[in-house]
């Protein structure tokens, strides 16, 4: 039955309903749960889905506002912020899992230009579903966190320009290939001006005034987006560079925040559209052999990216459990993989087979990584022995005694809560040596009578060059009880006799520190609950009693 009735579009809305609340109750993203729908509809399951013109223009709008919106929230920023190692590791991965993958490829069987294409759709990470998890267990700010978004960024820009050559070499360019590279060169800078141009003149100008009513907005953004990736397409570059242009021309603008946000449910039903025509192209001819394929790449990605990511990371000088922690984020491959291979099956360079096994490996691959990262914490301490091996972290920072002079206080932890400390205790006279892992809090912690170190709570060399004979008070803002328990246990190695002040997030954690030895537990939540409580009171307590007053002056008028 082909999908022309509303019915039948009924039902597998329906269908996709259910199946993404069966995936959010087994914690998976809806990516999967819409693989499934497609899978099981098209000519593979009951074969409602065949390919067909509305889903497919559909699924084109989707994918168009999916890289519109991945402009949009483009932030070169943040890669700038994370220095060195968001470019090192987003292109290190890339380029490992690229040639090996390729060489998999290629002993398996696949012809040069599949498993050019298989490696490649290895190669990305979905920044939408990384973001989402690492978002909902509150660790984006962290450094793995905000490591792990900036070389994904690094890999969308990537992802881009492959498209962009892609469609360069899939355009005919007659017997002067030459003339054709030239004419497409051309061409890009033509589309590149003129979307500057419209950044510089018009856009700002016409936002303001769009922006009044919001249903504009959006009704703005899906024509922008959509016209512009129509003119990419005519250009002869593919529809999605178009779309992921108007999303970097609009986002140093005010409105982007605004827009990106109201987009984003959109993005989402219509990417279900693409994921059903996905379904309905996919082909397990020779089912057995692609499964074992698949079980060859997913192996690779899950073990293999991680693993480079945590190489590059250690090489880099950065703790083995932030190397881990942003790893784990890159063992899966990204809609934007789906999105390559059906551009490579447009293109006429791979077949619907080569597209069914990387659809396979992204359900395994999403499916084990949603888990690995939902669980990275309990998996570093399972593997922590192993891979304490690989860290160089004590031979990156410097001798801090030298550094430090005589202190007051050694004190680890320059996030929120820890910064705030070595400023009021900076301000009160008394001098502190700050041991931070965020080589970017370290290089931007400038309060005087401070001086900040690279180095880790459970990193035993870091304790041997600290002045501990001569400082009274060891304090950790860092709220992770495990790491205090060990920052705890090192310094009775090291016989420490001064004062242990500690941090807890919850009640149970405080006693688990006191009990194991803790001079002091600080409970910031508990305390700043209790401040506010207290002038809350105050206030409800002031107003009224000037309510009474006011109402005793109005009866005795």
């Amino acid at each position: 039955m082909e999908l022309h009735a509303f019915p039948t579009i009924a039902i597998i809305l329906a269908m996709a309903a259910a199946a993404g609340l069966l995936a959010t109750r087994l914690r998976q993203p809806l990516i999967v749960a819409f693989l499934g729908v497609g899978i099981a509809v098209g000519p593979v399951g009951t074969g409602w889905v065949v390919a067909d013109g509305t889903i497919e223009l559909l699924a084109r709008m989707g994918i168009a506002i999916l890289l519109f919106l991945v402009g949009l929230r483009l932030d070169l920023h943040l890669v700038r912020s994370t220095g060195p190692v968001a470019l090192a590791t987003g292109l290190g991965q890339v380029l490992f899992t690229s040639v090996f993958g390729f060489l998999i490829a290629l002993a398996l069987g696949m012809d040069t230009v599949t498993a050019l294409y298989v490696a490649v759709a290895l190669t990305f990470s979905s920044t939408i579903i990384i973001v989402k998890l690492l978002s909902d267990k509150r660790e984006l700010d962290e450094l793995h966190g905000r490591i792990a978004v900036g070389f994904l960024i690094v890999q969308d820009i990537v992802v881009v320009l492959v498209m962009i050559a892609l469609t360069a070499v899939g355009q005919p360019t007659g017997d002067n290939l030459a003339l054709g590279i030239g004419s497409m060169v051309l061409k890009g800078l033509g589309l590149l001006v003129g979307i500057g141009l419209l950044m510089r003149y018009v856009l700002p100008r016409l936002l303001h005034h769009v922006a009044r009513s919001q249903e504009l907005l959006v009704l703005f953004g899906v024509a922008y987006a959509v016209s512009i990736a129509a003119l990419s397409e005519w250009l002869g570059f593919s529809s999605e560079v178009g779309a992921f242009l108007a999303g970097v021309s609009l986002a140093p603008t005010a409105y982007r925040d605004a827009l990106g946000a109201r987009l984003v449910s959109l993005r989402d039903f219509l990417l279900l559209f693409f994921f059903l025509d996905l379904g309905s192209r996919l082909e397990f001819g020779n089912a057995a052999q692609q499964i074992s394929e698949a079980a060859v790449f997913s192996v690779f990605v899950l073990v293999g990216n991680p693993l480079i990511v945590v190489l590059i990371m250690a090489a880099l000088r950065y703790p083995v459990r932030v190397g881990f922690l942003a790893g784990l984020t890159v063992a899966q491959i990204s809609e934007f993989s789906l999105i390559l291979a059906a551009l490579g099956l447009s293109l006429g360079h791979i077949t619907n087979a080569t597209v069914s096994l990387i659809t396979v490996v992204g359900l395994i691959t999403i499916g084990g990584s949603t888990y690995l990262i939902m669980y990275s914490h309990q998996i570093y301490e399972r593997l922590d022995r192993l891979l304490s091996r690989m860290d160089r972290t004590h031979t990156r920072h410097p001798e801090p005694a030298d550094a430090a002079g005589d202190v007051d206080v050694i004190l680890y932890g320059l996030g929120r809560f820890g910064s705030h400390l070595v400023s009021r205790l900076s301000d009160t006279g008394h001098r502190i040596l700050a041991v931070d892992f965020d080589p970017h809090r370290v290089a931007n912690t400038e309060h005087g009578g401070v001086t900040a170190v690279f180095g880790t709570a459970e990193d035993v060399h870091l304790l041997e060059g600290l002045p501990l004979s001569r400082v009274p008070y060891v304090i950790s803002a860092i709220p992770t009880r495990e790491i205090n328990m060990t920052l705890l246990h090192n310094l009775r190695h090291h016989r420490y006799a001064g004062t242990v002040v500690l941090t807890a997030h919850t009640l149970h954690d405080a006693d688990q520190l006191r009990d194991a030895g803790a001079d002091v537990v600080i409970e910031p939540f508990a305390t700043a609950a209790s401040a506010t409580s207290d002038a809350l009171h105050d206030l409800l307590t002031a107003d009224r009693n000037g309510r009474r007053e006011q109402d005793h002056g109005d009866d005795q008028a």
